[in-house]
């Protein structure tokens, strides 16, 4: 499949969607909905990540990363912006956040813009949403409809990252289950795995398979022995340094696409989880088509971005519209 298979797939979903215009509802969200009350609203968000891309295109994978992250929590209720308080610690200060979620300046210039044209109508956890769909169309150059009309939520608890977001070092049937409790089922998390592809790493999250992996191998047998080399290179034993970072994918660390399913294949998958993907013949072969059919990829991720945004949304009269995304009114 070539350029114009790809462009044929992408555009047939999104046909379907924009086929019905601004009157398509989806779990109380609507195409076009500030068309009337901020009909700009959708325009200055991509004008602010696209600034901010430009200035560093490394943020488009923080943006991606950030809406799973509050999604996978809660729902898509902006709950991973709020700013922990003395009485209460929050989303974002969990050590699964922080200090690797990144991005939160641009969805706060986002919403200082939107307040002075629209004040108190377009909700942090849509501005959130647009702006990871503007990252993923930035970097790869495909994007998908996003409905807006979600709310913003009023409960942020640090705890509730542990159980609810995947780590990198579960294996396949922790992935499975993670992805499961959230309604996708294997394939869908097998395709959004491929984010993966772009953005980087902390050193802390994958170290444990560089040094001392187990009684029998110094380092993990399944990564691939000249990555693990260069990889011990820039993540040093015994470094006590919390903010050194290395590319999830050296290769193509800018640009969203399908080798991350080739890394996988040749067991240069940054993460435990990432090469969790080779130790089942039905993901295994998801992951061989996908490398080898990227159109394939591109049309499955961009479906299962457009659920992901569905996740759990709070509409109508519940929740609220924040003015300052990290603070709730």
């Amino acid at each position: 499949m070539g350029k114009e298979r790809r462009m044929e797939m992408v555009l047939g979903f999104l046909v379907a969607l924009l086929s019905w215009g601004s009157g398509f509802r989806e779990d109380g969200l609507q195409m076009g909905f500030y068309s009337r009350t901020c009909p700009q609203a959708e325009m200055i968000v991509r004008d602010e990540v696209n600034m901010a891309l430009r200035n560093d295109v490394g943020l488009a994978a923080g943006l991606v990363r950030m809406q799973f992250h509050d999604c996978f929590v809660r729902g898509c209720d902006g709950s991973v912006l709020i700013d922990s308080t003395p009485t209460n610690k929050a989303e974002k200060d969990s050590p699964v956040n922080n200090p690797s979620l990144r991005g939160f300046e641009v969805i706060d210039r986002a919403k200082e813009r939107l307040e002075a044209a629209c004040e108190g109508t377009v909700s942090c956890a849509d501005i959130l949403a647009f702006a990871a769909r503007d990252s993923i169309a930035f970097s790869g150059g495909f994007g998908y409809p996003v409905l807006g009309g979600r709310r913003d939520g009023r409960v942020s608890i640090l705890s509730e990252t542990f159980s609810n977001l995947p780590s990198p070092n579960s294996n396949l049937s922790q992935l499975i289950q993670s992805f499961a409790n959230k309604g996708f089922s294997r394939e869908e998390m097998v395709t959004l795995s491929g984010a993966h592809t772009i953005g980087r790493a902390h050193c802390s999250s994958f170290n444990n398979r560089l040094y001392n992996f187990s009684t029998t191998d110094a380092q993990d047998p399944s990564l691939e022995p000249l990555l693990a080399t260069q990889l011990k290179q820039q993540c040093p034993l015994n470094n006590n340094n919390g903010n050194m970072v290395v590319p999830m994918n050296p290769r193509s660390s800018y640009t969203l696409d399908s080798s991350y399913y080739s890394n996988v294949l040749a067991m240069r998958g940054l993460f435990t989880s990432d090469q969790a993907l080779l130790t089942h013949p039905a993901t295994a072969n998801q992951v061989m088509r996908n490398a080898f059919d990227s159109s394939m990829w591109q049309d499955q991720f961009t479906r299962a971005m457009f659920k992901l945004s569905l996740l759990g949304v709070i509409t109508g009269t519940d929740g609220e519209i924040r003015l300052n995304c990290g603070v709730i009114n």
